[in-house]
């Protein structure tokens, strides 16, 4: 769920109560957080977009620090800039250049401590061969039920693959933060947000990863079971995926 946002009434409340408060709950409350239409990343871009071919640049500023908190990176940053300068104005981009570097620094994009209350861990390098883009692994438990989060970034998904159990088996996905993806052989790709869960049976090819546009975090349980193993199997077509949206 999206931090309530408290910046009309904390910097015009005293002043603009009613401005103030179509601000935090109208235009944030609940245009920004129909993420069913458009992902905040998407609206980050859009608004950006906005101001930048306004000349709005305090404004712009904050929206750059709000994309990069929805996913988008410096590089990213810079191409929408460049792109729209040939359409809003070559001053506006050299404008604009500084306040990117001003907001990035020297990062590159998304600050993963802030993706949920769940550390992000290390590089998953040691199952890197079975994803496409870069994941990581974060041990939760390992007594009892053995839990980890996984954490993609935008495009990033793993192979198809089995998980195999003579007696009971199987995982379950608890998904915590941004948006993604789960599809079983033979079925419609379903969408995932925080708050889903996914049981996956042994014995069932599935893949799981990020949206296009969005990091994606879940929780992977494994259900206990008797000769539990994982097959590994083929990449997710690239046709298939780039259409989800």
């Amino acid at each position: 769920m999206a931090e309530k946002q408290t910046a009309g009434r904390d910097r015009l409340g005293d002043l603009a109560p009613k401005f103030a408060e179509l601000n935090d709950d109208v235009l944030f409350g609940e245009v920004w957080s129909r993420e069913d239409q458009l992902s905040p990343r998407d609206r980050s871009m859009i608004t950006i977009a906005a101001l930048f071919s306004a000349g709005l640049y305090p404004q712009l500023k904050s929206h750059l620090n709000l994309g990069k908190a929805h996913g988008i990176t410096k590089q990213e940053a810079v191409e929408i800039v460049t792109q729209l300068a040939f359409y809003c104005g070559w001053p506006k981009a050299w404008s604009t250049f500084p306040l990117i570097r001003e907001v990035y620094g020297e990062d590159d994009g998304v600050d993963l401590g802030r993706l949920s209350c769940f550390p992000v861990g290390e590089k998953n390098d040691a199952f890197a061969q079975y994803f496409i883009g870069q994941s990581y692994l974060a041990p939760l438990s390992t007594q009892q039920v053995p839990v980890f989060n996984v954490t993609f970034e935008p495009g990033c998904r793993n192979n198809w693959h089995i998980h195999h159990a003579e007696r009971g088996g199987g995982q379950m996905l608890v998904c915590v933060s941004g948006r993604g993806w789960y599809q079983e052989w033979g079925q419609e790709p379903r969408a995932l947000r925080p708050g889903d869960v996914v049981n996956i049976p042994a014995g069932v090819k599935h893949w799981h990863g990020a949206a296009k546009d969005s990091w994606f975090q879940h929780l992977a349980l494994e259900v206990p079971g008797e000769g539990g193993r994982t097959e590994w199997r083929e990449a997710v077509d690239e046709e298939q995926y780039s259409v989800l949206k």
